[in-house]
């Protein structure tokens, strides 16, 4: 029995937030495509995205090509995003790692998270509260995952005869914090407007 995260509802509760304070032009951070949860997470961006009728641009797209417990890499993949465009006002990072590295590129740019920028992690980490600005992010209830699972394994052990699902969905939340806030014109579109 695999205990699963609904990635589509994750992803629809992410860019519904966004859309609903004004967000259109929205960046996207994917994982890298060795890990599982990153194909997941992307197929359930897409399905909302197209249920939202927002754009997913290739532009504003980047794919981490590896993965580890620092924000090097979300930092590394936003200061190559801010170089080649600013024309986004919101970016939804693979996880809570990346977006701390990400908010960390943005204000080495000179840009502040949200006025300019909002961000959108994925996890709920622990520091993601206590992160500046604290963090919005999707929390997959882990604890609770992992003791549906041992409840599932200890009654399998128990009762080997009888049936069990082969999947159990667990449902996501929103938590939102202060790394979101009221879309405003892209940095690229203030940009230009001031000359």
């Amino acid at each position: 029995t695999n205990i699963v995260l609904d990635h589509d509802q994750a992803a629809m509760l992410a860019l519904k937030h966004l859309q609903e304070l004004g967000h259109k032009r929205i960046a996207f951070m994917r994982g890298p495509e060795v890990i599982s949860d990153a194909h997941y997470r992307w197929q359930g961006i897409e399905k909302a995205a197209m249920e939202l009728k927002i754009e997913i641009h290739p532009e504003l797209t980047i794919t981490l090509p590896e993965l580890d417990q620092t924000p090097v890499h979300g930092y590394k993949a936003m200061r190559k995003l801010l170089k080649s465009t600013r024309d986004f006002t919101a970016i939804f990072c693979f996880n809570d790692i990346c977006a701390f590295g990400a908010i960390r590129a943005i204000d080495d740019v000179g840009l502040r998270v949200p006025e300019d920028i909002s961000v959108v992690g994925f996890d709920d980490i622990s520091s993601a509260e206590y992160h500046q600005p604290s963090l919005t992010t999707v929390r997959q209830p882990l604890r609770e995952m992992g003791t549906r699972g041992a409840r599932i394994l200890l009654d399998r052990i128990n009762h080997p005869n009888k049936t069990y699902p082969t999947e159990v969905v667990m449902e996501p939340e929103l938590i939102v914090r202060e790394s979101t806030g009221p879309a405003h014109l892209s940095p690229a579109a203030k940009k230009a407007a001031k000359k």
